[in-house]
C-alpha cells in the first residue's frame, strides 16, 4: 500500500537527464531492442532535418567494431559559439531536455525526432558519447559519459583538435548496458529505416556500414526518385 502520507516532502525533482535514466522507457519506448535501435534513429533524424532544411546532402551510419554508432553528416555542424547560458550551444543541445533549433520556426521548418530531446536523451542513454562539429574552418570536439561532459572547456569554449573546409557533426556513442537489457543493435531494422529515409528524401544519400560480427558490410542507399516517382 501506498505512504498514507502524501506531502511537498514526497515530490521528487530531476535536474538535468536524470528523468531520461530514471525512466528510459518514456523516451525511448523500451530497454529491449525497439529503444536501443531508437538511439540511432534519432541522431539520424537530426541529420536528416539538416537535409530538408537544404544544408546536408549525406550521411553516414557506421556499426563500430567496439559496439558503438557512429553517424556522420555534412550539415552546418552543430552550434559550438557560446549560448546566453554560458555553454557551448552544442554542450546545451546534448545535456539540456527541450533545447535545440526546432522551436523557432525559422531554423527549421519541418523535422521529425523527439524535436530538441533527441539528442540529449541519447547522451543520457550513452556509457560514452563523442561529438566532433566542423564549422568555421574548425573542428571542435567534446565528450560525455552518461550524459555528464568530461571534456574540459578552454575559456568557456570547446577545444579545437583539427582544421577543415567542410562543415557538419559526427557523433559517436555507445549505448549504456546498465539501462539496456541488449547493446548489440539490430542491424535489419537500421537498414530498413534507412531505405525508407532514402525513399522518402530522394536527393539524400546516405552510407551504412556494419563492422560487427565475422561479415562487414557496406551499403550505399539512394533513391534518386523514391516518392516522386509516385507523384
Amino acid at each position: 500500500m501506498a505512504n498514507k502520507n502524501y506531502g511537498a516532502e514526497n515530490i521528487t525533482v530531476l535536474e538535468g537527464l536524470e528523468p531520461v535514466r530514471k525512466r528510459p522507457g518514456m523516451y525511448v519506448g523500451d530497454v529491449g531492442l525497439k529503444g536501443l535501435n531508437h538511439l540511432v534513429y534519432e541522431i539520424l533524424d537530426n541529420s536528416v532535418d539538416e537535409h530538408l532544411a537544404g544544408y546536408c546532402n549525406n550521411i553516414s551510419v557506421v556499426l563500430e567494431k567496439d559496439g558503438s554508432c557512429t553517424v556522420i553528416d555534412d550539415g552546418r555542424g552543430i552550434p559550438v559559439d557560446l549560448h546566453k547560458s554560458g555553454l557551448p550551444a552544442v554542450r546545451v543541445v546534448l545535456t539540456t531536455l527541450h533545447a535545440g533549433g526546432k522551436f523557432d520556426n525559422e531554423t527549421y521548418k519541418t523535422s521529425g525526432g523527439l524535436h530538441g530531446v533527441g539528442s540529449s536523451v541519447v547522451n543520457a542513454l550513452s556509457s560514452r558519447m563523442t561529438v566532433e562539429v566542423s564549422r568555421d574552418g574548425n573542428v571542435y570536439k567534446d565528450t560525455y559519459e552518461r550524459g555528464k561532459p568530461t571534456t574540459k572547456l578552454v575559456k568557456g569554449k570547446l577545444p579545437v583538435v583539427g582544421k577543415s573546409k567542410h562543415t557538419g557533426t559526427k557523433i559517436n556513442f555507445t549505448p549504456d548496458p546498465e539501462i539496456f537489457t541488449h547493446t548489440k543493435f539490430k542491424v535489419d531494422w537500421i537498414k530498413s529505416r534507412l531505405h525508407e529515409t532514402c525513399y522518402l528524401n530522394p536527393n539524400l544519400k546516405i552510407h551504412f556500414e556494419k563492422l560487427t560480427g565475422s561479415k562487414p558490410e557496406i551499403i550505399d542507399y539512394h533513391e534518386p526518385e523514391g516518392i516522386l516517382a509516385f507523384i
